[in-house]
């Protein structure tokens, strides 16, 4: 299935139906009175945050949703029935943005939650609202107010605790297979990853975290080399960053140190809070280094790269150094949960107006 992160759609609730002028008309009712009835209320449409879902693609080749029209009111006292709705669903972490303002209207974060993005017009009332003592025979009535209409931007930004950035053939798809169950294509040339794999990494019993691995960064991605930053915004909300780094290219005349700050570079380029996220350093492809000149390289690469940070050395191929990786990492995810989830702490003077 072809993977889509964003997607422009036309939305339209329903018309509510008209209001009826209608009078009772019976034998031996000579003056029966209005009987006409109101129009129903057009259909709502609903957004649904559905977790079986991973891709915007549907509505790249589906842009217009329109919900019913309220039925018109009828004599007899008959109301008009309701629109019916129509529900959308979207992948969880998608964010509903006005395509005209850019103003960001909703954001999907919890699987199962439905949001009204757009309403129903009400039903126009008819003649049998308007009776009164002094206005027995009413002849007004209503239209129905118009439904909702927007034009909006779908952009999917995936939930991930974890998220893989580095240069194409850095190894980070291979690393993403070797901790999960997630089988990205690995081959041996730059961009095989053409857009973002989600992997879950189990650690132990309900314990678990998950990596999202997107597409490599290229220097100059800012101006549009490579598949650029399109995906960059996958980490944006990720708790901790990993720049995985091919410690043995094939090329000898490619410096590891040059193509680290060309990322870093780049990542600051895009958004200044993704590269303040916590970042660790990952050294990778170890198993191609003899076991001799390792450490040796590895503070060469460190000392050159001024690299303050965590450091792990690891060969995502073999899976040295995979294990003490993952433990660090759910230890740190943990810590920044319990973090979030920490009351906040109250003013004793001004407690009795803090939100319950």
């Amino acid at each position: 299935m072809k993977f889509v992160d964003e997607a422009f759609i036309d939305i339209a609730a329903g018309d509510g139906g008209n209001g009826c002028v209608s009078f009772r008309h019976e034998k031996y009712k000579e003056f029966g009175g209005p009987n006409g009835g109101d129009g129903g209320r057009g259909g709502h449409v609903f957004a649904v945050a559905d977790p079986n879902l991973n891709t915007l693609v549907d509505f790249r080749y589906s842009r217009r949703h329109e919900a019913k029209r309220g039925e018109h009111g009828m004599g007899s006292d008959m109301f008009g029935a309701a629109g019916a709705d129509i529900t959308l669903k979207m992948p969880v972490g998608t964010i509903i943005t006005d395509a005209e303002t850019g103003e960001v209207l909703y954001e999907l974060l919890n699987p199962g939650e439905v949001i009204t993005i757009a309403k129903g017009g009400d039903g126009g009332f008819g003649n049998l609202r308007f009776k009164s003592a002094i206005n027995r025979a009413p002849r007004q009535k209503t239209p129905g107010w118009p439904g909702e209409k927007k034009n909006l931007k779908l952009e999917l930004k995936v939930l991930a605790d974890v998220g893989l950035l580095g240069m194409p053939n850095a190894g980070k798809s291979t690393f993403i297979t070797a901790v999960s169950n997630a089988r990205p294509k690995i081959a041996d040339y730059p961009f095989t990853t053409l857009h973002p794999n989600l992997g879950v990494v189990r650690v132990g019993p309900e314990q678990s975290f998950v990596v999202a691995d997107i597409p490599g960064l290229i220097e100059g991605a800012s101006e549009g080399a490579g598949l650029g930053h399109q995906f960059l915004r996958h980490l944006q909300r990720t708790r901790l960053l990993l720049h995985i780094v091919d410690l043995a290219p094939f090329d000898d005349a490619v410096d590891p140190v040059a193509q680290a700050k060309a990322i870093v570079n780049e990542l600051k380029k895009y958004d200044q809070q993704l590269y303040n996220k916590p970042r660790w350093l990952v050294l990778n492809k170890l198993d191609m280094v003899p076991d001799d000149e390792r450490e040796a390289r590895v503070k060469d690469f460190v000392k050159r790269f001024k690299w303050k940070g965590p450091v792990f050395e690891i060969s995502a191929l073999t899976r040295e150094g995979c294990e003490s990786l993952i433990h660090a990492i759910f230890r740190h995810v943990q810590s920044e949960q319990r973090t979030e989830n920490e009351p906040v702490e109250v003013d004793p003077r001004f407690a009795g107006d803090a939100p319950t």
